[in-house]
């Protein structure tokens, strides 16, 4: 009898301990998994309906639609109760820009004048008044001076005007800045500043693919142009140079020597610029105004418990398009459907800390203005961070989650999504991503984006780079829709498949979750890749 009470006693021990268990790591698996099923279709699709709808007339940074799309993001994080960094205007952290407004120009070369709008462009950020008369052109290839490869040589163009093709040449079978960010690349803007240093008055710029973004969308209707005064930026203020178009690039060269040269400069070509003096009569003459303008990054936090001094990030840029004649690039992929997504895993956190389930690190969602353009607001906000980034343990950023990528031939593109950046800057990063997707969700882990030989080169395309560049370990959650609607007015609501989106976005959370609430941080053993 004595033994059989011990056993009995025994197990009601055990079964006191069963209930009493919640307070551990089962109640943590088991909320995670129930807040994680209130991320539903209908409520992304009721979220991105708003985001994605005429009234917010695409989003475009510094515009009334991107402000407008800023209030009703602070709006929903003030209904679900989600504080605000100090130090900033509610919600919203304003970055600087300058606007620049072309008041007059004139391009003529030879005896021919050309239309603004529709010949040429003059770019944001040049100075603003020009008046500029040449009897020397001198061709310089790509405009580069590298230790690789050097279109200026001994080519002495002090006082003359340069002429050079956007673009770079392959080394090898590479481009020649394989593998760099884009602010790192040959830009424009550099090799403007390089021409500049080298005494040149100012730059002609060949850009074959700009006839496909001339004509009557720029006519009348970008004479204003938005820039973000980076120091490279701050640089080009004092660099004149104007970007034309082929047919005006013909009437410097000549039909047959253009011909041979965009040849070799589309296929990225070498090109041989032994003193070409190409034309001997120049002008350039414009004059603009510029005011100083800005947009802003939302931001809005669940602050932790006992680790609440270390921080996970979800982000997502709610900037688009906007609108070119009146027609609306809607965004609803690009990337209303990250933008939805970060308000939603917003009411999933929020209401699993009201109900006692309080994340231990704080959770801070941003959505940022200024992608489209140039990863604006995620580099103003990494260079200027409201939360410490040594102490911040992963960004999960999305950008893109909505479609299905039509060029996938393999494995099941009804269950897929992207990921970039897993195996980066952090060792322990994968094997929790890979382990939360089995335990929970088993979408299809494609890493198609995050070979470092990807000519898409998405590793350096959204916000999350400016995280992974300050050593931040970052994912990148994406769906590959490169086409048939991206950066077009067709990319609507209605092409959205939220039943995916909602796997996809729940995946996302619970990877959060982890990150959140285990042990430790992420350990930063491991180098950017090479840039």
């Amino acid at each position: 009898m004595g033994n059989k009470i011990r056993v009995w006693v025994l197990k009601f021990s055990l079964l006191i301990a069963w209930f009493l268990l919640p307070v551990g790591a089962f109640a943590q698996n088991d909320a995670a998994q129930k807040y994680a099923s209130g991320i539903t279709a209908n409520d992304l699709k009721k979220y991105l309906t708003i985001i994605a709808g005429a009234d917010m007339e695409g989003r475009e940074t510094a515009t009334h639609g991107q402000r407008k799309a800023a209030a009703y993001i602070e709006s929903e994080f003030k209904v679900l109760g989600l504080k605000h960094p100090s130090g900033i205007n509610g919600y919203q952290q304003s970055f600087p820009l300058f606007k620049d407004t072309l008041l007059y120009s004139s391009l003529q070369i030879g005896k021919n004048k050309y239309v603004y709008g529709t010949d040429y462009t003059v770019t944001a950020g040049t100075p603003l008044n020009v008046d500029i008369k040449s009897t020397q052109v001198i061709f310089v290839g790509y405009g580069i001076e590298d230790k690789k490869y050097n279109d200026y040589g001994d080519k002495e163009v002090k006082g003359k005007i340069v002429i050079f093709f956007s673009g770079e040449p392959k080394i090898n079978g590479k481009n020649l800045t394989f593998g760099m960010a884009r602010s790192e690349q040959w830009s424009t803007n550099k090799k403007a500043i390089l021409a500049k240093q080298k005494g040149a008055v100012a730059a002609i710029v060949i850009n074959a693919s700009m006839n496909l973004m001339l004509g009557t969308t720029l006519k009348n209707s970008r004479r204003t142009s938005i820039y973000y005064p980076r120091p490279v930026t701050a640089e080009t203020d004092k660099v004149t140079y104007v970007t034309i178009v082929n047919h005006a690039a013909i009437n410097i060269f000549g039909e047959q020597l253009y011909n041979e040269l965009f040849k070799k400069a589309k296929d990225g070509d070498p090109l041989n610029t032994s003193g070409m003096i190409v034309n001997s009569q120049l002008t350039i003459e414009y004059k603009k105004k510029k005011n100083p303008f800005s947009s802003t990054n939302v931001i809005g936090y669940i602050e932790g418990n006992d680790k609440k001094d270390e921080y996970v990030f979800l982000t997502g840029h709610y900037d688009h398009l906007g609108k070119r004649d009146s027609v609306i690039f809607y965004g609803a992929d690009d990337d209303g459907s990250g933008t939805v997504s970060v308000i939603e895993m917003a009411r999933a956190f929020a209401k699993a800390k009201a109900e006692g389930y309080g994340p231990a690190r704080t959770v801070v969602f941003m959505t940022v203005s200024g992608e489209e353009k140039g990863l604006w607001g995620s580099e103003y906000y990494t260079d200027h961070p409201l939360f410490s980034l040594e102490r911040t343990t992963v960004d999960l950023n999305t950008d893109m989650v909505g479609r299905i990528d039509p060029d996938r031939k393999i494995g099941d593109s009804t269950n897929y999504v992207y990921i970039v950046g897993d195996d980066k800057i952090s060792s322990d990063l994968k094997p929790i991503s890979t382990d939360i997707n089995k335990k929970y969700i088993n979408l299809e882990l494609d890493y198609k984006y995050n070979d470092p030989n990807d000519k898409e080169r998405i590793y350096y395309r959204s916000d999350h780079y400016n995280f992974a560049r300050k050593g931040v370990p970052i994912i990148f959650y994406y769906d590959g829709m490169l086409r048939p609607d991206y950066h077009k007015p067709t990319d609507t609501v209605d092409k959205i498949n939220f039943d995916l989106m909602e796997k996809r976005v729940r995946l996302i959370f619970l990877t959060a979750w982890d990150m959140a609430n285990r042990d430790n941080m992420l350990n930063r053993d491991m180098a950017l890749p090479m840039r």
